[in-house]
C-alpha cells in the first residue's frame, strides 16, 4: 500500500445483509512547511507533489512570484516511533529572505484559512493582475472539463475521499491534475505545478476544481493570474465578491451542459 492510500477493516450494512471486508481509504498527514529554517504552516494533507504544494503554497502567500525564487526545498528529519523519515517536513530556502507572518493553527484538510489572523492578511495582493477580456473560452469547452478532471482522479476511485484540481488550455486540453484530502492543498499542487513549469502568471489557463469554490480557492486563483474558476458545486458568497472584486471568472455548478456564472461572462463564450 502506498503513502497515499491505506487499508482499514470495515463492517457494510445494506439489505443484503452485513458484510466485513477491507477499505482502501485515503491518507491524512501532517506537513510541517518550513521556509529558511523558521516554521511557517502546517497543513493537513494527503502525501505526494509535496515540492508542487509548497511553491503553490508560497504563491499564494506572495512570498515568492516564480521559481527562481526558491533555492533548495528538501525534507528535513521528521521521525516516526521506529525512527524512520515521515517525510513530513519540508524546509525551503528562499534566494532573498522575506519576512515572515506564521500561521497560528494547523492548517486542517477541510480549510486552508483557519490559522489567518486577520482577513487584511487574506487579502493580498496579486503580483499579476487580471487581463480584463482574455481568454475567451467557449461552454461547450467549459462543460467537458469536468468530466475530463474526473477521469484522471485515480486516486479518488480507490478512496471515494479526494478532492482533484485541474489546469486546462482554452481549447479544453488538461495539462496537469492533482489530489488530495483538502481542496485548497489541490489546488496549490497545481499552481506549484505551473510555478515549476514557468507557466506562472497563468493568464491563458482555467482552473478547473471537483468541489465547491470557497473565498480561498479564488485567492489561489487570481494569485497565480488565473483567470477563470470552474467548480462542480457552490461557491460562497464572500468567493463571488472577491472574483467580482478582482475582475475574475467564477462558474459555479458546472454539470452536465449546463453552468452558473457568478461574474466575468465576457470570458465565456
Amino acid at each position: 500500500m502506498s503513502r497515499v492510500t491505506a487499508r482499514r477493516k470495515t463492517v457494510r450494512l445494506s439489505p443484503a445483509g452485513r458484510v466485513e471486508r477491507p477499505d482502501t481509504l485515503a491518507v491524512e498527514e501532517p506537513l510541517e512547511i518550513r521556509v529558511d529554517g523558521q516554521s511557517l504552516s502546517v497543513t493537513m494533507r494527503t502525501p505526494g507533489n509535496d515540492i508542487d504544494l509548497v511553491h503553490g503554497f508560497l504563491l499564494g502567500e506572495n512570498i515568492i512570484g516564480t521559481a527562481d525564487d526558491i533555492v533548495t526545498a528538501r525534507y528535513c528529519a521528521g521521525t516516526d516511533s521506529e525512527g524512520r523519515n515521515t517525510y513530513n517536513v519540508l524546509d525551503v530556502r528562499l534566494r532573498d529572505p522575506v519576512p515572515l507572518h506564521p500561521r497560528n493553527l494547523v492548517t486542517t484538510g477541510g480549510c486552508g484559512l483557519c490559522g489567518k489572523s486577520a482577513l487584511d492578511e487574506v487579502r493580498t495582493h496579486t503580483r499579476f493582475p487580471l487581463p480584463p477580456a482574455v481568454p475567451a473560452v467557449g461552454t461547450e469547452v467549459l462543460t467537458r472539463m469536468p468530466g475530463l478532471l474526473r477521469e484522471g482522479q485515480k486516486l479518488f476511485d480507490a478512496t471515494g475521499g479526494l478532492h482533484a484540481a485541474g489546469l486546462f488550455t482554452t481549447d479544453g486540453t488538461l495539462l496537469a491534475l492533482r489530489e488530495d484530502i483538502g481542496r485548497h492543498n489541490a489546488v496549490d499542487k497545481v499552481i506549484g505545478w505551473a510555478v515549476r513549469e514557468n507557466r506562472i502568471p497563468a493568464h491563458d489557463l482555467v482552473l478547473v476544481v471537483s468541489s465547491r469554490a470557497s473565498f480561498e480557492l479564488v485567492q489561489k486563483a487570481v494569485m497565480a493570474g488565473i483567470p477563470i474558476l470552474a467548480a462542480v458545486s457552490a461557491p460562497s458568497a464572500l468567493a463571488v465578491d472577491l472574483a467580482v472584486e478582482s475582475g475574475s471568472t467564477l462558474l459555479g455548478f458546472v454539470r452536465g451542459e449546463s453552468m452558473n456564472i457568478y461574474s466575468g461572462e465576457n470570458r465565456v463564450t
